[in-house]
């Protein structure tokens, strides 16, 4: 299984991996800055140093299993790709994302979830992410996750005292797909501390998969009190009037 390695200690905030993920997904090249439907990995700044943000590419994606149609599957090779086709819009993979990631096009005619999916295009081709090729400064690795792994432990060997000795996707929400090291301070601050490290599908879909039956139940609700009304308001406009000897009411 493939994954990505950033490490935020050796990151200049060049840009480059903006640029190289914006090129090869056709996304604009002057989009602002942020995860959004133009926009698929972003550079954040946490005081000295840089940060990526894109998909994590689960190794047990929750969206996928809370996607009733299988729009979103997990490839052999790592990545976490999305088929517009299959795409019914209900968005259930948004609310299921413990990193908040998907995002939805709400400006288009033919609105679609966007997200990085990890070129899996040149995965399955044997080629690494536009990112990390397009990366000056090896802070974007690309390769086998057991390999990613190994080299974060070995950069946080070298430099004890300039990482964090946590791995961030390790372990969290079942393991990740790309792998992030920096300084404690970033590691510590940057991350939501209330994802939990055992995998979430089974949770997410025990909970999401109950929407369609409330909707449908609220649904045959309404539809009721409807009838209810329209049936009160026909018998009231079918009741006798009383008038009096002239005919007048």
């Amino acid at each position: 299984m493939k994954a990505l390695l950033f490490d935020a200690n050796w990151c200049v905030g060049c840009g480059a991996c903006e640029e190289a993920c914006s090129e090869k997904n056709g996304l604009p090249a002057d989009a602002q800055p942020g995860l959004h439907a133009d926009r698929f990995t972003t550079l954040e700044e946490h005081g000295d140093w840089y940060l990526r943000r894109m998909c994590m590419h689960c190794v047990e994606p929750s969206c996928a299993s809370a996607c009733p149609v299988g729009a979103l599957h997990k490839t052999e090779a790592g990545p976490v790709a999305y088929e517009y086709e299959k795409c019914m819009g209900c968005r259930y993979c948004m609310v299921a994302c413990p990193f908040s990631v998907p995002r939805y096009a709400w400006a288009s005619l033919l609105p679609r979830v966007r997200k990085c999916q990890m070129c899996a295009d040149r995965v399955a081709e044997g080629r690494p992410t536009a990112c990390s090729e397009a990366c000056p400064a090896e802070a974007t690795m690309f390769g086998e996750r057991e390999e990613m792994i190994a080299l974060a432990e070995r950069r946080i060997a070298e430099a004890p005292d300039e990482y964090s000795r946590h791995i961030y996707g390790l372990e969290e929400a079942g393991g990740t797909c790309v792998l992030v090291i920096g300084s404690s301070e970033l590691i510590e601050s940057a991350f939501d501390p209330r994802i939990p490290d055992e995998a979430l599908p089974e949770k997410t879909w025990q909970v999401l998969s109950h929407i369609p039956t409330a909707v449908g139940v609220a649904g045959v609700g309404l539809v009721g009190v409807n009838w209810i009304i329209r049936r009160r308001m026909r018998l009231m406009g079918s009741s006798p009037v009383s008038t009096n000897g002239r005919g007048e009411r």
